[in-house]
């Protein structure tokens, strides 16, 4: 039951944080400051998988074993984002490039018209919720494994998730969404990271097997985000060299932690 709260701790409270932060101090959409934020997550969320669960998905079953979860991770988060991306996309406009965060997290109606607003925050949400279960799977069986790996899987997500939570706010506030709306919106989005580490925590159960691709997919989904959305689009939207510095400060960041 507690690994079950590491996933309220790391998704809800966390998302809910970052969707308070933006309520209170953004007033309106500030992309610079939200693109150093996520390359800062996404350094952790690159620790957590090269210090974390890959170390601990071979050792518990293999390199060959962790490679093929790596792979399904990568391939699964690649046909969600293809799904979503064919949604919202319209006919006049085929993204192929993000250049706001809007476009990045699949919303780029929600601010051009209010009438559209929900029907384009649904499926932004959606997207980033589904996004957050194989988060949630990572705490689970890593904690069921072991207490605290998942714990230090737990903190380094919830640093992620708070820039996110954040990332998600601004535009709906934007967009004409109340604030405390917007911030339950947001915190309701991080529910599937409870979701995934009870997944996690089933799986756990089963066998080791079980545990390292459980670890290893969740792993490949958070690196395809990592290098295929945030890192590329943080560089094109705030159009300097600052996005990968302070990814590689994050990385930093989550070795330490990793190693306390």
């Amino acid at each position: 039951m507690q690994i079950v709260w590491f996933g309220i701790g790391a998704g809800v409270l966390a998302m809910g944080f970052g969707g308070m932060i933006s309520a209170m101090l953004m007033k309106r959409s500030n992309e610079r400051m939200t693109c150093w934020l996520l390359s800062f997550a996404a350094g952790i969320m690159t620790s957590i998988v090269c210090f974390g669960l890959m170390p601990k998905a071979i050792e518990l079953s293999g390199a060959f074993t962790s490679v093929l979860g790596l792979i399904i991770g990568i391939v699964a988060i690649m046909i969600l984002n293809r799904i979503v991306d064919k949604i919202t996309e319209s006919e006049s406009e085929k993204l192929k490039v993000h250049h706001t965060h809007e476009e990045l997290y699949h919303q780029v109606n929600i601010i051009k018209n209010r009438s559209k607003m929900l029907r384009s925050g649904i499926i932004m949400i959606t997207a980033i919720g589904l996004h957050n279960i194989p988060e949630g799977i990572a705490i689970g069986a890593g904690g069921s494994h072991d207490y605290n790996l998942g714990m230090i899987i737990a903190v380094m997500i919830a640093l992620h998730n708070i820039p996110e939570g954040m990332a998600i706010t601004t535009p709906l506030l934007a967009g004409g969404v109340s604030r405390w709306k917007a911030v339950l919106w947001t915190t309701l989005c991080g529910a599937t990271t409870v979701i995934g580490s009870l997944i996690g925590v089933l799986i756990g159960s089963v066998s080791d097997f079980a545990i390292a691709l459980s670890l290893s997919a969740a792993g490949g989904a958070m690196l395809y985000v990592v290098f295929g959305e945030i890192i590329p689009q943080s560089v094109v939207m705030t159009k300097t060299r600052a996005a990968p510095l302070i990814t590689l400060f994050g990385i930093i960041i989550g070795l330490v932690i990793a190693m306390v």
